[in-house]
């Protein structure tokens, strides 16, 4: 098993090249330190809806281990799914079919019928 001192170890050179940034780097793993401290605030619990980490590691700091993860390739960043160009268009296309749903609603409502769906004086 490697020991690691600090966070200077694992090299933050070596953590660079497997995030492609520096940005990446800290997202992931900030992340991933927080689903350390999750597991670890569970494990009496039992709930199991963590996971555990993935390097035997001498460290107690969930970010120390996130590192040593990263540098054993345990995790990788991966690139986040582009977002559709045309949010806009995508976000009118929904509104307008909220509006027309909606308006669905109340055309069964004015036609003798309550919200519940039962007819009026029953």
């Amino acid at each position: 098993m490697q020991r690691y001192d600090s966070m200077v170890n694992p090299q933050i050179e070596g953590l660079l090249d497997s995030a492609d940034s520096k940005f990446r780097l800290v997202t992931v793993s900030a992340k991933r330190s927080r689903q350390i401290n999750s597991y670890f605030g569970q494990l009496g619990e039992g709930l199991g809806a963590s996971i555990p980490p993935q390097v035997a590691s001498t460290s107690r700091k969930p970010l120390s281990i996130a590192f040593e993860e990263l540098s054993v390739g345990k995790i990788e960043a991966v690139e986040p799914p582009d977002e559709p160009e045309d949010v806009d268009a995508l976000l009118d296309a929904i509104d307008a079919e909220m509006a027309e749903h909606l308006a669905g609603d109340a055309l069964d409502v004015s036609e003798g019928e309550t919200a519940s769906g039962e007819p009026e004086g029953a």
